[in-house]
Parts: C-alpha cells; sequence; structure tokens
C-alpha cells in the first residue's frame, strides 16, 4: 500500500530506520516531490510529552532572546508594526517569548494546550480577545502530525492573515541519522522535518504567500516585499532589535500594574 505525503499528496517511501527515545523502533518515511520528512505513526508521543519540554533543551533561553530580538525586528521593519497590533504565540510553552515580547513594546498573548503559562500569566489569548495580526509558532512545526491542519486552526483562531515560525531546515536527501542533531531522537519529540520546497508547497495548498529569511519563515494572505524582510530578519536584526527598544514604549512596568491592580480588584 502506497502511502500519500500529507503536505503534497506524493508517494512516500522510506528513508531510515532509527530508535528514539533511546528504546522504540521508528521508520522514517520522505516525499521525493516536496521533500517533506516524518516518522510515521509516532505511537510514542504521550510518552515523549510526559514533561512538555525536554531537559534536553538547554537552549531555550537563548533561543527565545534570539528570536524575540528578530521578531522586534521584522515586526518593527518589514511589517510596520507600532505597538497597535495583536499577536498569540502558539504552543507558547512557558510563555518566556510572549513575555519578551510584550518588554519589547508588542502586544503579545501567550496560548498552549499541553504547557503551563509560567512567565506572561494575565495574557492568555482567547478569541474573547479579538483578532490577531499574525501568529507566532517558534520551534513547533518540526512536533507536529499534521502540520497543515495546524496552520489553518491556528489562523483561523486567531483570526489572523499571517503564521510566522521558526524550524531547521534540510536540503536534498534526508540527512543520515548520526549526522543530524536536530532530529532529537532522544526526546522523541521531532517527528516532521521540512526543505525550504516542503514550505513551498505548504503555502500553495494553504492559498498563502511564502517567504523566509534569516531562519525565520511566513505564511500570508499579505504579500511583503521579501528583500525588506531579508535585511530585517538577518544580522542587522541586532542593531533594529536595539532600535525598537529605544522607539516602542515597553509594557513591563504597564502590565505590573495591571496584574497589581487585578489581584486587588480580586481581594
Amino acid at each position: 500500500m502506497t502511502m500519500i505525503c500529507p503536505i503534497c499528496d506524493g508517494a512516500l517511501e522510506i528513508s531510515f530506520k532509527e530508535k528514539v527515545m533511546l528504546r522504540h523502533d521508528a521508520i522514517f518515511d520522505s516525499c521525493r516531490t516536496c521533500g517533506f520528512l516524518r516518522a510515521r505513526s509516532p505511537y510514542w508521543l504521550a510518552e515523549a510529552y510526559s514533561s512538555a519540554i525536554s531537559s534536553t533543551d538547554t537552549g531555550i533561553i537563548t533561543r527565545n532572546s534570539s528570536v524575540a530580538r528578530k521578531l522586534a525586528s521584522i515586526l518593527f521593519g518589514a511589517f510596520g508594526e507600532r505597538g497597535h497590533g495583536r499577536y498569540v504565540d502558539m504552543a507558547g510553552g512557558y510563555g518566556t517569548l510572549t513575555r519578551m515580547m510584550r518588554d519589547y513594546g508588542f502586544d503579545f498573548y501567550w496560548s498552549d494546550k499541553y504547557c503551563d503559562n509560567l512567565m506572561a500569566r494575565g495574557f492568555e489569548y482567547s478569541p474573547e480577545i479579538g483578532a490577531c495580526k499574525a501568529v507566532t509558532a517558534i520551534e513547533i512545526m518540526e512536533h507536529l502530525d499534521d502540520p497543515l491542519s495546524f496552520v489553518r486552526d491556528a489562523l483561523q483562531q486567531a483570526q489572523a492573515d499571517t503564521f510566522i515560525f521558526t524550524t531547521e531546515l534540510f536540503e536534498g536527501l534526508p540527512p543520515a541519522p548520526e549526522k543530524w542533531w536536530y532530529y532529537s531522537f532522544e526526546t522523541g519529540q521531532h517527528i516532521a522535518f521540512f526543505q525550504r520546497r516542503t514550505l513551498e508547497f505548504m503555502a500553495k495548498k494553504l492559498g498563502l504567500w511564502f517567504f523566509s529569511g534569516g531562519g525565520v519563515h511566513v505564511f500570508s494572505k499579505v504579500p511583503v516585499n521579501t528583500n525588506l524582510f531579508r535585511l530585517f530578519a538577518g544580522r542587522m536584526s541586532s542593531f533594529f532589535g536595539w532600535w525598537v527598544r529605544k522607539t516602542l514604549t515597553s509594557r513591563t512596568m504597564s502590565d505590573h500594574l495591571r496584574r497589581v491592580q487585578r489581584l486587588r480588584d480580586s481581594n
């Protein structure tokens, strides 16, 4: 029986077999048409997510800091955001990125079905808050069994036009299991891997524009100047991130006062 690629409907074929979580046998299938690589029937996921954030994720703080700077630069420079638009970080983990983006001055909210919001409490997203300009999904796509549905659902839930995300890409044939750290076989949480052409197929199927730069990828209903996007997503993001901090009004203190008042009102 031929297996069908969930991205482009092409034929899947076995790429390699590997142990995940050091004990579960796993098959990884790839698509020659769009380049998508995925774990077949990842039956180990419930066990893998007994803790939502893996103990091996030692880069969580550095990554959030770097992504927050790039997002601030991109939103301010390429999208013309000046702190008035609303955003939601889907699968936002402990809320670290949401808190950092609010500290920059952006109106960010948090959403995650499987993790506790520790860092951005009081800023959980719900449809009652209203439509968002964009959804962010940082290092999430590689965790998804059905990435197309996730993007569709996230945009619909947030009533947003733009989906901004990060995930490591590969080119050509899938890297050998021992050659690519991003497989993260020990955790069992990474089950989907993408090439640029995979993302281009996804955008076409979703009816969205696709552009990418500086490790940040975007699906959007609205076209954006790709050269401008790459400028603000690239090495200059360090400077532009600093400029955003100087230009926008941080929400750190206003959020603090808002939370204090809510505590007082509840007593």
